[in-house]
């Protein structure tokens, strides 16, 4: 893919990093110009441009990349430049920063956001899901609420100890789609037994995912 990034600081030259060493094309654009060293991520392609201004994304040709990510560390920047790229160049997907979680609520297809990351709710739900066990959690949202990325973990005395994955009742609109034993990562299959311990891993709409709790513990 190639992906434009927009803000070259710590937080997006560590994502172009990444996504250079998964080969693709990444095109960096910051404003300050003090923040321009190539040598820093030599693979990438580096723009000094202000994100904000439709020209400088023309000139970028903004519309030639299939993902934008809005990662400055300041959320009025991340809503414009989500905005323009989708509005303005029809880019595919648009991945923003939030830096105050008091702003979450604006990171909305409305913005021209797909997905919105906001680093202290991502760190509250990973605490929770190295702690909680039986509970429900919710790891990552997707599609501006449709789909949840939820995770339980089994209790020692889980009712679906021995039980093969197909005896777990799930709802519509949810996916059972890993099984995390130890080290190993299971893809779920119908004779799969279910053991103590295991971490559960779905994908289902908000709406269901009380059902989801019920259906672990046997309700």
């Amino acid at each position: 893919m190639r992906v434009a990034i927009a803000g070259a600081g710590a937080v997006g030259r560590s994502i172009a990093l990444e996504l250079i060493e998964n080969d693709h094309q990444v095109m960096l654009i910051e404003r300050e110009l003090a923040n321009i060293e190539p040598e820093a991520v030599e693979q990438a392609e580096w723009v000094h441009a202000d994100a904000c201004e439709l020209a400088s994304l023309e000139e970028a040709s903004l519309e030639t990349c299939d993902v934008v990510i809005a990662a400055t560390g300041d959320d009025k920047v991340n809503l414009v430049v989500s905005l323009l790229a989708k509005t303005e160049f029809a880019v595919r997907r648009v991945v923003a920063r939030v830096n105050d979680p008091r702003n979450e609520w604006l990171f909305t297809e409305n913005w021209g956001v797909d997905v919105a990351v906001s680093t202290p709710r991502l760190l509250a739900a990973l605490v929770e899901e190295a702690v909680a066990v039986g509970d429900l959690v919710r790891l990552m949202t997707f599609r501006q609420g449709q789909a949840n990325l939820v995770e339980v973990t089994l209790p020692d005395d889980t009712p679906l100890a021995g039980k093969p994955v197909r005896s777990l009742s799930l709802p519509p609109d949810s996916a059972l789609v890993a099984i995390l034993r130890g080290s190993r990562v299971i893809v779920p299959q119908a004779d799969d037994a279910l053991e103590p311990g295991d971490e559960l891993v779905f994908v289902a709409s908000s709406a269901v995912e009380d059902e989801i709790h019920a259906a672990i513990h046997g309700r």
